[in-house]
């Protein structure tokens, strides 16, 4: 795995924020872990993606692994807010996004809410909506001993800090997002929209979000599920590659629906 140039707390609107960076090989690209996870759950999966690429930087956002609580944490528009401000405060240019879960939400609306910010998006077990058939149960709220002590040991907070951490996430989960199909069509970045097969959440969704955004491609993984980042690693990491080996919009040989889009930029080449 890659070695990062530093693993340290930035203070970023006065909060200090667990940060990432690794070598410079190309364009930098934020890695937005999921819900309720952190950057070191899934930095070996997906850094071989990006690593010789791109300049890759990462972050725990607040309440999600070293980084500790703050006022307004876990809503879905705090935890954009927190997103241009690290690319503002330590990237200081416009980004790639890969988030997976929650990571890849905020990506989305991220590339809705500051297109000049977002230069692509890979949007990993992505949802627009809250209401999708999400099958977790969002009314039982619960931590395991082991769960618990892990949290004390990277945050050094109130154990009793993580079931109410967990109970908000629940509670953002059953109510956000609430993006409507008309405000994806505005996106003008690339997006991947990368799934498993069986995700915990409406397939219909999944097509609609990526057959509204203009500049959209699809890829779903075959016999894997919301974990696909730790199912089908190297398939993932193989897909995302070809994404960026051209950002540009698709030329096909049999168009249907990038076809008139296609069409025009044929005639104008």
């Amino acid at each position: 795995m890659a070695k990062a140039v530093y693993r340290k707390f930035i203070k970023i609107d006065d909060h200090q924020i667990y940060s990432l960076k690794w070598k410079k090989n190309g364009e930098p690209v934020i890695l937005l872990h999921g819900g309720l996870s952190h950057t070191a759950k899934w930095e070996k999966e997906i850094l071989p993606a990006v690593a010789k690429t791109h300049e890759p930087y990462a972050y725990d956002r607040s309440a999600h692994g070293y980084t500790k609580v703050r006022a307004g944490y876990m809503h879905f528009d705090f935890q954009v807010k927190e997103l241009v401000n690290f690319i503002k405060t330590v990237v200081k240019k416009p980004v790639h996004i890969i988030g997976y879960s929650d990571g890849g939400n905020i990506g989305l609306l991220a590339a809705i809410k500051y297109p000049q910010l977002v230069k692509s998006l890979v949007g990993i077990g992505m949802n627009y909506t809250y209401d999708a058939d999400l099958s977790f149960d969002l009314s039982k709220v619960e931590a395991s001993d082991e769960e618990i002590s892990n949290f004390v040991k990277m945050t050094k907070q109130d154990p009793k800090l993580l079931l109410e951490i967990k109970a908000r996430a629940f509670k953002v989960w059953a109510t956000e997002p609430r993006l409507k199909l008309s405000q994806l069509k505005k996106i003008k970045c690339p997006v991947l929209v990368l799934a498993g097969d069986d995700e915990p959440f409406a397939s219909k969704m999944t097509f609609e979000m990526y057959e509204v955004i203009p500049n959209g491609r699809l890829a779903v993984i075959p016999g894997s599920s919301h974990g696909v980042v730790h199912e089908k690693t190297k398939l993932m990491q193989e897909v995302i590659k070809d994404f960026y080996k051209t950002l540009d919009f698709p030329i096909t040989k049999m168009p249907n629906r990038r076809a008139k889009r296609q069409a025009k930029i044929l005639r104008n080449s």
